[in-house]
């Protein structure tokens, strides 16, 4: 049963190219199922999330950080009357645009496309499924839903904004420019996205030895669900129980997440009373943490940025990281035949047109970003030995 303020698929506001419905399915059912059968989305199970795809086989990928992102916004959507299938489609979809090597990987392209426009990864997202999938002879892209893409996009700049209204005028950019909120659904997906790598970066964390269970006491979020594990279960003092104290905080600490936020996001949509999801989109946000459960995350998500990522070893490897991929850009940009065929075609029709260097130079941007973290490495590899690198000014050299 949806509530009145949930995004009805009976009534959603469409796709770009119109299409007969599927017998059998929602349109966001539908949206979901053509995100996971697209490429970029396989591409996802080798990006990095906070540690290179080769340290470790345990580790948190973007596919894996995705998966716990649905199951958390399904869960809380259900006891909030929302849309399931949309916000699994929006969690499945979010970082469908995120580069290889994770923020490092993001950062590199960004300073790279600096005289081109910049780089942002949630509108890289968006230009997967409006235009990069190549899937169905009709159109480019997967021609999700409105509602779907307008969850994907959870940040944009103005400038990008206004080309996005241009290009589809009263669409998913015009929230932006006018202030307004995206659907409850997109709202929870946004929140579930901060709960997921909260928990599994300390997960990872620990597990990778870069940060400790005593550290961990200092994070009051953390420490008062440690607490807890050890007065139900005293046997997991013992240190040979280590991995199993960890898990259980970690559980309790998600369990308490997802029950604040259904909480006071019920209590806010009480006072607010929205009666469509039209309405919540000219509201302040209302899906949220309580106070105190948002001053706790804050503080977890402190500690997570000193003692873990900008730990010296991650620094140390996303800066490798960084390099490479400036190297790459900077050796397609002068040698743009070495990219893949139907790259180099995009690349040669926009580098003459009135777009010039900016389109361009775009085309790179969308290539590298769309590497897994190994193809990016090889693709290094292979331009290295053939003398066709070009290493960012200031550098000391290649980034292996």
């Amino acid at each position: 049963m949806l509530a009145a303020y949930a995004c009805d698929p009976a009534v959603s506001r469409g796709r770009r190219f119109a299409q007969t419905p599927a017998p059998g399915r929602t349109e966001y059912q539908r949206d979901r199922d053509r995100i996971v059968h697209c490429s970029a989305f396989r591409r996802l199970v080798y990006k990095t999330q906070v540690f290179l795809n080769h340290e470790g086989d345990l580790f948190r990928t973007r596919l894996t950080h995705s998966l716990e992102v649905a199951q958390l916004g399904r869960s809380m959507a259900r006891s909030l009357g929302l849309n399931e299938d949309l916000v699994e489609a929006i969690a499945l979809a979010h970082d469908l645009g995120h580069t290889p090597f994770g923020h490092a990987g993001q950062d590199a392209v960004n300073d790279c496309m600096a005289p081109f426009g910049g780089f942002e990864h949630n509108l890289q997202s968006l230009r997967v499924v409006d235009q990069l999938e190549e899937r169905y002879p009709q159109f480019d892209g997967l021609n999700l839903t409105f509602e779907t893409r307008e969850g994907i996009l959870k940040h944009c700049s103005r400038v990008h904004a206004k080309e996005l209204e241009a290009g589809e005028p009263g669409g998913v950019g015009q929230r932006f420019l006018l202030g307004g909120q995206p659907s409850l659904e997109a709202q929870l997906c946004n929140l579930a996205d901060e709960i997921a790598y909260n928990a599994h970066d300390i997960d990872d964390g620990v597990r990778s030895g870069l940060i400790t269970m005593e550290q961990l006491q200092q994070v009051a979020l953390f420490d008062d669900f440690r607490r807890q594990a050890l007065t139900e279960f005293e046997h997991l003092q013992d240190a040979a129980a280590g991995r199993r104290l960890l898990y259980d905080s970690i559980r309790r600490m998600l369990s308490a997440q997802v029950d604040d936020v259904i909480r006071a996001t019920r209590s806010a949509l009480q006072q607010a009373a929205p009666r469509s999801a039209d309405e919540v989109r000219q509201m302040p946000a209302l899906v949220q943490f309580g106070e105190e459960m948002k001053l706790n995350s804050q503080g977890l998500k402190h500690f997570l940025l000193h003692q873990l990522y900008r730990h010296p070893r991650v620094l140390h490897t996303t800066g490798q990281a960084r390099q490479m991929l400036r190297s790459l850009f900077n050796g397609y940009l002068a040698h743009p035949q070495q990219m893949q065929p139907r790259f180099v075609a995009r690349f040669d029709a926009l580098h003459g047109a009135s777009g010039g260097p900016t389109a361009a130079a775009r085309v790179i941007a969308d290539y590298i970003a769309g590497m897994t973290d190994r193809f990016a490495t090889r693709e290094h590899e292979r331009l290295m030995k053939l003398d066709l690198l070009i290493e960012p000014s200031g550098s000391a050299g290649g980034a292996r």
